[in-house]
């Protein structure tokens, strides 16, 4: 019994301590007095526990037992806005109008890049036919080892016309992204809805600190499971436009999402799998579970869907995306160097 509330009392103190000490996502001001306060309550009641009578030990539970239902309570009432002095990456957010089969996309980003944060601003609208949705792929982009990855998807509408969606944090001016914060409400969730020179350009052509590394993989999929899927991240995204919500590093973010939401509107839906938590072995997991082209070991068709080299020496233009699809069909599963 008295290890099971020494783990509550870890578990409450850390959480809590870490919820104020970074505060509400829309106060900037410094939260280090009151984490303090937070921690010191939970530690006096673990050390009353080990050191002193039960007496001593049953007020300081109930003075960290308030303290915690307090920040309990105040966590709850943090609620996301649109409305913030956000960075100018993400400072729009995409929506649709869906008319029959032809859906108008208003706000795709489509940035002009000098360098990762030296860019022209440039958004436009365009209306997509969805009896010309011709496949999905999947671009995994790895900047810290293999475990980790960010997935995007691109709509492929067939003669060139791609469109790539990019569920990521949305984040004010000043605020730098951490995984640790991603926990404590510290970010809005936006799915970035990008022209392929803009999303995918800036990763494989710009960023250099640390450098990213993209490989593109065509899933195998009915047409009609991913009009579905397109149709149901089109319905995420209106809904963010209406509604905010906030961004979680586990639960909300580019792969659970992937799954959680949008990959369950198709059924015979791929099974979840903690190598979705590991977002960097998804391409693996899916290779696994026959919705990537099998006819090559899994190695062979990483080092084929390997994009950095096609795009090495090459401007970003107009062929972008044919270039990242070189010396392979679009409607093929890999890219050779």
């Amino acid at each position: 019994m008295l290890f099971l509330i020494i783990l509550w009392l870890i578990s409450t103190t850390t959480w809590a301590t870490l919820a104020v000490y970074f505060g509400d996502s829309r106060n900037e001001k410094p939260q280090i007095i009151p984490s303090i306060i937070v921690a010191f309550s939970g530690l006096s009641a673990i050390l009353s526990l080990l050191l002193f009578t039960s007496s001593i030990s049953k007020w300081l539970l109930l003075v960290h037992g308030v303290i915690f239902l307090v920040v309990l309570l105040w966590w709850f009432n943090i609620r996301p806005t649109n409305t913030s002095n956000w960075q100018t990456d993400v400072d729009k957010l995409s929506y649709a109008n869906i008319e029959h089969n032809l859906v108008t996309v208003y706000d795709i980003r489509n940035f002009s890049y000098r360098s990762e944060f030296d860019f022209y601003p440039n958004y436009y609208n365009k209306t997509f036919d969805l009896n010309k949705l011709e496949g999905v792929d999947l671009f995994a982009v790895y900047w810290t080892g293999p475990a980790i990855a960010h997935v995007i998807m691109s709509f492929d509408f067939g003669e060139n016309n791609y469109l790539a969606i990019s569920i990521e944090a949305r984040k004010k001016k000043g605020i730098s992204h951490s995984n640790i914060k991603g926990f404590f409400r510290q970010y809005e969730l936006i799915y970035i809805v990008a022209d392929e020179r803009d999303v995918i350009g800036l990763r494989t052509n710009y960023r250099n600190n640390p450098s990213e590394h993209v490989y593109r993989y065509r899933i195998k999929a009915p047409k009609e499971n991913i009009k579905r899927l397109f149709l149901s991240y089109i319905d995420r995204i209106n809904l963010l436009y209406k509604k905010p919500v906030f961004y979680n590093s586990l639960l909300s973010n580019c792969t659970t999402l992937i799954w959680l939401k949008n990959n369950m509107v198709n059924p015979g839906h791929i099974p979840f799998s903690w190598k979705v938590l590991l977002s960097g072995y998804v391409p693996e997991y899916l290779y696994e579970t026959g919705w990537l082209d099998q006819q090559l070991p899994f190695a062979e068709l990483k080092n084929r869907a390997y994009v950095n080299k096609l795009t090495k020496g090459h401007e970003i233009s107009s062929l972008f995306s044919s270039i990242i699809r070189t010396h392979t069909g679009k409607n093929d599963s890999t890219l050779s160097h």
